[in-house]
Protein backbone atom coordinates (compact mmCIF):
# COMPACT_ATOMS: atom_id res chain seq x y z
CA UNK A 1 0.00 0.00 0.00
CA UNK A 2 1.33 3.57 -0.82
CA UNK A 3 2.01 5.44 2.13
CA UNK A 4 0.98 9.17 2.05
CA UNK A 5 1.85 11.84 4.67
CA UNK A 6 1.00 15.67 5.36
CA UNK A 7 3.36 17.73 7.00
CA UNK A 8 1.08 20.82 8.80
CA UNK A 9 3.46 23.86 9.72
CA UNK A 10 1.89 27.00 11.41
CA UNK A 11 3.17 29.99 9.66
CA UNK A 12 5.38 32.02 11.85
CA UNK A 13 4.17 30.40 14.96
CA UNK A 14 5.08 32.85 17.52
CA UNK A 15 4.08 36.30 15.70
CA UNK A 16 0.67 34.23 14.44
CA UNK A 17 -0.21 33.54 18.05
CA UNK A 18 0.70 35.98 20.23
CA UNK A 19 -1.96 38.31 17.81
CA UNK A 20 -4.34 36.44 18.35
CA UNK A 21 -3.70 36.56 21.83
CA UNK A 22 -3.29 40.30 22.13
CA UNK A 23 -6.65 40.52 19.66
CA UNK A 24 -8.42 38.70 22.14
CA UNK A 25 -7.18 40.82 24.87
CA UNK A 26 -8.52 43.95 23.69
CA UNK A 27 -5.18 45.13 21.41
CA UNK A 28 -6.49 47.69 18.55
CA UNK A 29 -3.57 46.26 16.34
CA UNK A 30 -3.01 42.86 14.56
CA UNK A 31 0.46 42.64 14.73
CA UNK A 32 0.97 40.70 12.02
CA UNK A 33 0.12 43.64 10.16
CA UNK A 34 2.47 46.42 11.15
CA UNK A 35 6.35 46.40 11.77
CA UNK A 36 6.62 43.94 15.11
CA UNK A 37 8.59 41.38 16.14
CA UNK A 38 8.46 38.78 19.48
CA UNK A 39 11.59 39.49 21.57
CA UNK A 40 13.06 39.41 25.30
CA UNK A 41 13.42 42.09 27.19
CA UNK A 42 14.82 45.23 25.17
CA UNK A 43 16.54 46.93 28.34
CA UNK A 44 18.92 43.16 28.36
CA UNK A 45 21.31 44.01 25.65
CA UNK A 46 21.28 40.39 24.71
CA UNK A 47 17.74 40.33 23.56
CA UNK A 48 16.72 38.83 20.15
CA UNK A 49 14.67 38.50 17.54
CA UNK A 50 12.74 35.34 17.86
CA UNK A 51 9.76 35.91 15.30
CA UNK A 52 9.39 38.90 13.22
CA UNK A 53 6.38 40.06 10.40
CA UNK A 54 6.18 40.28 7.29
CA UNK A 55 6.30 44.13 6.85
CA UNK A 56 9.97 44.09 9.64
CA UNK A 57 11.16 41.42 7.29
CA UNK A 58 10.75 43.81 4.46
CA UNK A 59 12.94 46.03 6.78
CA UNK A 60 15.41 43.64 6.85
CA UNK A 61 15.12 42.49 10.31
CA UNK A 62 16.23 39.11 10.76
CA UNK A 63 15.62 36.14 13.04
CA UNK A 64 18.06 35.70 15.57
CA UNK A 65 19.53 39.49 15.48
CA UNK A 66 19.84 41.53 18.45
CA UNK A 67 16.74 43.77 19.48
CA UNK A 68 18.48 46.63 19.16
CA UNK A 69 19.70 45.80 15.37
CA UNK A 70 16.36 45.46 14.29
CA UNK A 71 15.42 49.16 16.37
CA UNK A 72 18.31 50.67 14.11
CA UNK A 73 16.73 49.28 11.48
CA UNK A 74 12.96 50.21 12.33
CA UNK A 75 12.62 52.83 14.93
CA UNK A 76 8.99 52.53 15.23
CA UNK A 77 9.08 48.55 15.61
CA UNK A 78 6.72 47.21 18.40
CA UNK A 79 8.12 44.30 20.24
CA UNK A 80 6.28 41.57 22.62
CA UNK A 81 7.32 39.36 24.85
CA UNK A 82 7.12 35.55 24.03
CA UNK A 83 4.13 33.59 25.41
CA UNK A 84 4.97 29.97 26.07
CA UNK A 85 1.98 28.96 27.91
CA UNK A 86 -0.14 30.40 25.34
CA UNK A 87 2.01 28.62 22.51
CA UNK A 88 1.56 25.13 24.08
CA UNK A 89 -1.94 25.79 24.28
CA UNK A 90 -2.62 26.54 20.81
CA UNK A 91 -0.46 23.76 19.76
CA UNK A 92 -2.33 21.48 21.81
CA UNK A 93 -5.64 22.86 20.49
CA UNK A 94 -3.70 22.32 16.93
CA UNK A 95 -2.63 18.52 17.74
CA UNK A 96 -6.41 17.87 19.12
CA UNK A 97 -8.25 18.83 15.89
CA UNK A 98 -5.43 17.33 13.04
CA UNK A 99 -5.91 14.06 15.43
CA UNK A 100 -9.56 14.16 14.06
CA UNK A 101 -8.43 12.97 10.17
CA UNK A 102 -5.79 10.24 11.73
CA UNK A 103 -5.08 8.37 14.82
CA UNK A 104 -1.26 8.19 13.59
CA UNK A 105 -0.30 11.80 14.07
CA UNK A 106 3.65 13.14 15.42
CA UNK A 107 3.68 15.89 17.01
CA UNK A 108 7.36 17.00 15.33
CA UNK A 109 7.57 20.62 17.38
CA UNK A 110 5.31 22.86 19.01
CA UNK A 111 3.97 24.41 15.70
CA UNK A 112 4.46 21.08 13.29
CA UNK A 113 2.73 17.65 12.69
CA UNK A 114 3.27 14.49 10.61
CA UNK A 115 -0.03 13.18 10.16
CA UNK A 116 0.15 9.31 8.07
CA UNK A 117 -2.83 9.30 6.18
CA UNK A 118 -2.20 5.74 4.84
CA UNK A 119 -5.06 3.62 4.27
CA UNK A 120 -7.10 6.08 4.48
CA UNK A 121 -8.53 6.28 0.95
CA UNK A 122 -11.92 4.79 2.27
CA UNK A 123 -12.59 8.34 4.39
CA UNK A 124 -11.19 10.72 1.75
CA UNK A 125 -11.76 10.82 -1.98
CA UNK A 126 -8.92 13.21 -3.02
CA UNK A 127 -6.08 14.21 -0.59
CA UNK A 128 -5.49 17.34 -2.05
CA UNK A 129 -8.40 18.65 -1.12
CA UNK A 130 -8.59 17.36 1.93
CA UNK A 131 -5.14 19.46 2.86
CA UNK A 132 -7.07 22.63 1.38
CA UNK A 133 -9.66 21.93 3.96
CA UNK A 134 -7.61 21.46 6.58
CA UNK A 135 -6.09 24.49 5.91
CA UNK A 136 -9.49 26.79 5.31
CA UNK A 137 -10.69 25.40 8.56
CA UNK A 138 -7.56 26.11 10.52
CA UNK A 139 -8.44 29.82 9.55
CA UNK A 140 -11.35 29.69 10.02
CA UNK A 141 -11.69 28.22 13.32
CA UNK A 142 -8.38 29.27 14.94
CA UNK A 143 -7.58 32.38 12.97
CA UNK A 144 -4.17 32.08 11.73
CA UNK A 145 -2.32 30.12 8.54
CA UNK A 146 -0.65 26.77 7.72
CA UNK A 147 1.02 25.00 5.09
CA UNK A 148 0.06 21.97 4.37
CA UNK A 149 2.74 19.33 2.34
CA UNK A 150 1.69 16.20 0.89
CA UNK A 151 4.53 13.45 -0.54
CA UNK A 152 4.55 9.83 -0.03
CA UNK A 153 7.13 9.98 3.01
CA UNK A 154 7.85 12.58 6.39
CA UNK A 155 11.16 14.05 3.85
CA UNK A 156 9.26 14.83 0.98
CA UNK A 157 5.82 15.94 2.80
CA UNK A 158 8.35 18.47 4.76
CA UNK A 159 10.03 19.61 2.11
CA UNK A 160 7.04 20.18 -0.08
CA UNK A 161 5.35 22.36 3.05
CA UNK A 162 8.32 24.70 2.71
CA UNK A 163 8.08 25.30 -0.88
CA UNK A 164 6.37 28.88 -0.66
CA UNK A 165 4.84 30.32 2.99
CA UNK A 166 2.28 31.39 3.68
CA UNK A 167 -1.03 29.70 3.91
CA UNK A 168 -0.12 27.36 1.12
CA UNK A 169 -0.68 23.40 -0.32
CA UNK A 170 2.26 21.62 -2.00
CA UNK A 171 2.78 17.78 -2.86
CA UNK A 172 6.19 16.34 -3.54
CA UNK A 173 5.70 12.79 -5.16
CA UNK A 174 8.24 10.75 -7.15
CA UNK A 175 7.31 12.25 -10.10
CA UNK A 176 7.85 15.51 -9.02
CA UNK A 177 11.35 15.04 -7.71
CA UNK A 178 13.59 16.07 -10.62
CA UNK A 179 11.08 19.27 -11.07
CA UNK A 180 10.51 20.82 -7.83
CA UNK A 181 13.14 19.12 -5.60
CA UNK A 182 16.40 19.24 -7.37
CA UNK A 183 16.43 22.67 -8.51
CA UNK A 184 16.49 23.67 -5.07
CA UNK A 185 19.78 24.73 -3.34
CA UNK A 186 21.73 22.12 -1.30
CA UNK A 187 21.23 24.08 1.92
CA UNK A 188 17.61 23.51 1.64
CA UNK A 189 17.49 20.02 2.15
CA UNK A 190 16.14 19.05 5.30
CA UNK A 191 18.46 18.09 7.69
CA UNK A 192 21.25 19.83 5.51
CA UNK A 193 22.54 22.24 7.68
CA UNK A 194 24.91 25.19 7.34
CA UNK A 195 28.28 23.42 7.78
CA UNK A 196 26.98 20.32 5.86
CA UNK A 197 26.37 23.16 3.22
CA UNK A 198 29.65 24.91 3.32
CA UNK A 199 31.37 21.28 2.79
CA UNK A 200 28.91 20.13 -0.12
CA UNK A 201 30.11 23.47 -1.79
CA UNK A 202 33.40 23.23 -1.77
CA UNK A 203 33.06 19.89 -3.33
CA UNK A 204 31.05 21.79 -5.95
CA UNK A 205 27.81 20.56 -5.43
CA UNK A 206 25.44 23.67 -5.00
CA UNK A 207 21.89 22.12 -5.92
CA UNK A 208 19.78 18.75 -4.39
CA UNK A 209 20.45 17.91 -8.13
CA UNK A 210 24.36 18.12 -7.81
CA UNK A 211 23.81 15.99 -4.50
CA UNK A 212 21.54 13.51 -6.56
CA UNK A 213 24.71 13.12 -9.27
CA UNK A 214 27.06 12.58 -6.48
CA UNK A 215 28.03 8.71 -5.54
CA UNK A 216 28.02 7.93 -1.87
CA UNK A 217 31.28 6.59 -2.01
CA UNK A 218 32.68 10.07 -3.04
CA UNK A 219 30.16 11.94 -0.12
CA UNK A 220 31.35 8.92 2.70
CA UNK A 221 35.06 10.14 2.54
CA UNK A 222 33.59 13.71 3.99
CA UNK A 223 30.55 13.01 5.31
CA UNK A 224 31.06 9.12 6.93
CA UNK A 225 28.29 7.74 8.04
CA UNK A 226 25.80 11.13 6.99
CA UNK A 227 26.85 10.31 3.60
CA UNK A 228 23.65 7.21 3.10
CA UNK A 229 21.20 10.28 4.67
CA UNK A 230 22.45 12.74 2.09
CA UNK A 231 22.20 10.71 -0.60
CA UNK A 232 18.84 9.09 0.11
CA UNK A 233 17.40 12.42 0.79
CA UNK A 234 18.74 13.82 -2.53
CA UNK A 235 16.44 10.83 -4.29
CA UNK A 236 13.44 11.66 -2.07
CA UNK A 237 13.81 8.25 -0.21
CA UNK A 238 12.85 8.18 3.39
CA UNK A 239 11.43 5.03 5.48
CA UNK A 240 10.89 6.60 8.65
CA UNK A 241 7.60 6.32 10.14
CA UNK A 242 5.12 8.96 11.71
CA UNK A 243 5.59 8.25 15.21
CA UNK A 244 2.44 8.38 17.52
CA UNK A 245 2.38 7.76 20.94
CA UNK A 246 2.59 5.17 22.48
CA UNK A 247 -0.19 3.29 24.56
CA UNK A 248 1.77 0.45 26.32
CA UNK A 249 4.30 3.46 27.63
CA UNK A 250 1.97 6.13 28.01
CA UNK A 251 3.69 9.85 27.80
CA UNK A 252 3.71 13.05 27.52
CA UNK A 253 6.12 15.79 26.04
CA UNK A 254 7.13 19.36 25.06
CA UNK A 255 9.88 19.72 22.04
CA UNK A 256 10.51 23.73 21.20
CA UNK A 257 12.01 24.20 18.07
CA UNK A 258 14.47 27.50 18.89
CA UNK A 259 15.08 30.41 15.96
CA UNK A 260 18.88 29.93 16.25
CA UNK A 261 21.94 27.20 17.99
CA UNK A 262 21.63 27.54 20.95
CA UNK A 263 24.62 26.52 23.02
CA UNK A 264 24.50 28.59 26.18
CA UNK A 265 23.97 26.17 28.94
CA UNK A 266 21.82 28.59 31.36
CA UNK A 267 19.94 29.79 28.38
CA UNK A 268 19.26 26.41 27.67
CA UNK A 269 18.09 25.35 31.32
CA UNK A 270 15.59 27.77 30.85
CA UNK A 271 13.91 26.40 28.17
CA UNK A 272 14.04 23.10 30.43
CA UNK A 273 12.96 24.89 33.80
CA UNK A 274 9.95 25.98 31.35
CA UNK A 275 9.15 22.95 30.03
CA UNK A 276 9.06 21.21 33.17
CA UNK A 277 6.84 23.47 34.78
CA UNK A 278 4.32 23.28 31.76
CA UNK A 279 4.45 19.29 31.54
CA UNK A 280 4.46 18.22 35.65
CA UNK A 281 1.44 21.06 35.88
CA UNK A 282 -0.09 18.94 33.26
CA UNK A 283 0.68 15.77 35.86
CA UNK A 284 -1.19 16.85 38.67
CA UNK A 285 -3.96 18.05 36.66
CA UNK A 286 -4.84 14.87 35.49
CA UNK A 287 -3.66 12.85 38.47
CA UNK A 288 -0.58 11.36 36.44
CA UNK A 289 2.69 10.51 38.22
CA UNK A 290 5.84 9.73 36.06
CA UNK A 291 8.47 7.55 36.38
CA UNK A 292 11.10 8.17 33.81
CA UNK A 293 12.14 11.25 32.65
CA UNK A 294 14.21 12.13 29.26
CA UNK A 295 15.81 15.07 27.47
CA UNK A 296 15.17 15.14 23.87
CA UNK A 297 17.94 16.87 22.13
CA UNK A 298 18.23 17.95 17.94
CA UNK A 299 21.76 19.39 16.92
CA UNK A 300 22.17 22.23 14.05
CA UNK A 301 21.96 19.27 11.49
CA UNK A 302 18.51 18.07 13.19
CA UNK A 303 20.39 14.97 13.65
CA UNK A 304 18.06 13.97 17.31
CA UNK A 305 18.81 11.95 19.98
CA UNK A 306 17.71 11.74 23.42
CA UNK A 307 18.68 10.62 26.99
CA UNK A 308 16.11 9.46 29.82
CA UNK A 309 16.41 8.38 33.50
CA UNK A 310 14.25 6.08 35.60
CA UNK A 311 13.35 7.34 38.90
CA UNK A 312 12.76 5.84 41.77
CA UNK A 313 9.85 5.90 42.47
CA UNK A 314 6.75 7.71 40.22
CA UNK A 315 5.87 11.45 40.89
CA UNK A 316 4.17 14.42 39.90
CA UNK A 317 6.96 16.95 41.93
CA UNK A 318 8.17 19.55 39.82
CA UNK A 319 11.28 19.55 42.05
CA UNK A 320 12.05 16.13 41.90
CA UNK A 321 11.44 15.95 38.10
CA UNK A 322 13.82 19.20 36.91
CA UNK A 323 16.25 17.78 38.89
CA UNK A 324 16.66 14.79 37.05
CA UNK A 325 16.31 17.13 34.19
CA UNK A 326 19.69 18.88 35.43
CA UNK A 327 21.24 15.93 35.98
CA UNK A 328 20.44 14.27 32.80
CA UNK A 329 21.78 17.25 30.98
CA UNK A 330 25.03 17.95 33.04
CA UNK A 331 25.81 14.38 31.99
CA UNK A 332 25.20 14.33 28.70
CA UNK A 333 25.46 17.61 26.79
CA UNK A 334 28.77 18.03 25.05
CA UNK A 335 28.35 21.57 23.76
CA UNK A 336 27.13 21.16 20.51
CA UNK A 337 24.58 23.74 19.21
CA UNK A 338 20.92 22.54 19.93
CA UNK A 339 18.21 23.65 17.23
CA UNK A 340 15.48 21.21 18.92
CA UNK A 341 14.90 20.72 22.46
CA UNK A 342 12.28 19.02 24.56
CA UNK A 343 11.69 17.15 27.79
CA UNK A 344 9.19 13.49 27.88
CA UNK A 345 7.62 12.26 30.58
CA UNK A 346 6.65 8.58 30.72
CA UNK A 347 5.90 5.35 32.40
CA UNK A 348 1.91 7.72 33.57
CA UNK A 349 -0.05 5.95 35.61
CA UNK A 350 -2.86 6.86 38.23
CA UNK A 351 -1.50 5.04 40.97
CA UNK A 352 1.75 6.61 42.96
CA UNK A 353 3.89 3.26 44.09
CA UNK A 354 6.73 3.85 46.24
CA UNK A 355 9.16 2.06 47.56
CA UNK A 356 10.19 1.81 50.92
CA UNK A 357 13.48 3.57 51.75
CA UNK A 358 14.83 4.62 54.86
CA UNK A 359 16.21 7.41 53.78
CA UNK A 360 12.43 8.65 52.38
CA UNK A 361 11.49 12.19 53.82
CA UNK A 362 9.66 12.91 56.40
CA UNK A 363 5.97 12.95 56.18
CA UNK A 364 4.81 16.19 57.35
CA UNK A 365 8.16 17.55 54.33
CA UNK A 366 6.59 16.12 51.77
CA UNK A 367 2.70 17.04 52.79
CA UNK A 368 4.08 20.05 52.86
CA UNK A 369 5.67 20.19 49.62
CA UNK A 370 2.84 19.03 47.72
CA UNK A 371 0.45 21.63 49.44
CA UNK A 372 2.57 24.23 48.01
CA UNK A 373 2.93 22.47 44.64
CA UNK A 374 -0.83 23.01 44.63
CA UNK A 375 -1.15 26.52 45.99
CA UNK A 376 1.21 27.53 43.35
CA UNK A 377 -0.50 25.62 40.41
CA UNK A 378 -4.13 27.32 41.64
CA UNK A 379 -2.63 30.68 41.17
CA UNK A 380 -0.53 29.89 38.60
CA UNK A 381 -3.98 29.16 36.53
CA UNK A 382 -6.00 31.76 37.78
CA UNK A 383 -3.48 34.28 36.33
CA UNK A 384 -3.01 32.00 32.85
CA UNK A 385 0.81 32.30 33.46
CA UNK A 386 3.63 31.21 35.59
CA UNK A 387 3.79 33.81 38.13
CA UNK A 388 5.02 31.92 41.30
CA UNK A 389 7.10 29.27 41.43
CA UNK A 390 8.43 27.87 44.35
CA UNK A 391 11.82 29.08 45.98
CA UNK A 392 13.48 25.82 46.00
CA UNK A 393 13.34 25.47 42.63
CA UNK A 394 15.12 28.60 41.80
CA UNK A 395 18.28 27.28 42.94
CA UNK A 396 18.41 24.20 40.47
CA UNK A 397 18.90 26.29 37.86
CA UNK A 398 21.62 28.99 36.97
CA UNK A 399 21.47 32.48 37.12
CA UNK A 400 19.20 33.12 33.87
CA UNK A 401 16.86 30.66 35.39
CA UNK A 402 16.88 32.48 38.53
CA UNK A 403 16.09 35.85 36.97
CA UNK A 404 13.29 34.61 34.87
CA UNK A 405 11.28 33.17 37.83
CA UNK A 406 11.86 35.86 40.80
Amino acid sequence: MDRIIFHVDVNNAFLSWTAILLLKNGYKEDIRKIPSIIGGDESKRHGIVLAKSPIAKKMGIKTAETIYQARIKCPSLKIFPPNYEWYYKKSNELYKYLSTFTPVIERYSIDECFLDMTGTNYLYKNYLDLAYKIKEEIKKQFGYTVNVGIGKNKLCAKMASDFEKPDKVHTLFPEEIASKLWPLPVGDLFMCGKKTKEQLEKMHIYTIKDLANTSEKKLEKVFKSQAHYLKEASLGIDNSKVEKKNSKNPSISISETLPFDLTDKEKIKNVLFRQTEELTRQLRKQKLYADTVAIIFKNKEFISSSVQLKLENKTDNTKKIYETVINILEKNYNEEPIRLIGVRLSGLSKSKEKQISLFEEAKEEKEEDEHLQKMVDTINEKFGKTVLTPASLKIIGQSETKNRYK
